[in-house]
């Protein structure tokens, strides 16, 4: 694994979205792993900008999202698919019928979740996949637990991520209990991936994912047996590492 720091925000995300135009201009196609919450937002805001520049071209580009909340449909506020299309998407000019995010309102969810797992087989699997990183060392929605999914799969969520989650949600109440998730296989499938993190509230979580130890009680720290991982993280999810 490869290991950036950057003194900020700004530019970790400046850095994640350099390797993805470049990934684009070498392979006009490209297969994109996606993520959300706060911390790829800076990331799609300078993809956004550079596109807006004329310097990446997405309209070949596929990509699938790593995860989504069971029982969110896909014009709720707080589902992912709304927030790729209002963070991302709707700005670059990708084609609809390119953009995968599993349906979290599906009436077969276990068929919902081999389709997609289908597809992203189908494609030839992920050539780069953005990640970001739990509190708790997850990945996706990949939880720490005594056993990890290796594909497409419906995760329970745990404490610690639903109360991470709450912060977007009107009442804990609200956040769903279960997503949709790529599983630690799928992810590990991808070609190249990059592992973003921002703030002290990570820097135990990036600590643990770079100790050279491998646990599933630390899902993240099976990125060590990737041949192609960047760890792009701010000074201060760094805090930890030379402690």
């Amino acid at each position: 694994m490869r290991v950036f720091i950057e003194n900020d925000y700004e530019k970790m995300s400046l850095r994640a979205a350099e390797i993805v135009k470049q990934q684009i201009q070498k392979k006009h196609n490209t297969i994109l792993g996606l993520a959300t919450g706060s911390t790829p937002i800076g990331m799609y805001n300078y993809l956004i900008s550079m596109y807006q520049r004329q310097e990446v071209d997405f309209s070949d580009v596929v990509t699938f999202n790593l995860d989504e909340y069971v029982g969110l449909s896909r014009d709720n506020k707080n589902s992912y698919n709304y927030f790729m299309y209002s963070k991302f998407f709707n700005y670059i000019n990708i084609k609809k019928e390119n953009i995968h995010i599993p349906n979290g309102v599906s009436k077969d969810l276990e068929k919902e979740c081999s389709d997609y797992e289908y597809n992203i087989e189908k494609f030839g699997y992920i050539d780069l996949q953005v990640l970001g990183i739990g509190e708790n060392g997850h990945i996706g929605f990949n939880e720490p637990a005594e056993l990890l999914e290796t594909r497409t799969h419906v995760a329970k969520l745990s404490e610690d991520t639903i109360k991470a989650n709450k912060r977007f949600f009107e009442s804990i109440d609200d956040v769903p209990l279960y997503a949709i998730s790529m599983g630690i296989g799928s992810i590990m499938k991808s070609k190249r991936i990059i592992l973003l993190a921002s703030g002290e509230n990570k820097a135990k979580a990036i600590k643990e994912t770079l100790s050279n130890k491998l646990t599933t009680k630390i899902p993240a720290t099976v990125l060590a047996l990737h041949p192609n991982v960047d760890i792009i993280i701010d000074k201060d999810a760094a805090k930890l590492l030379n402690t």
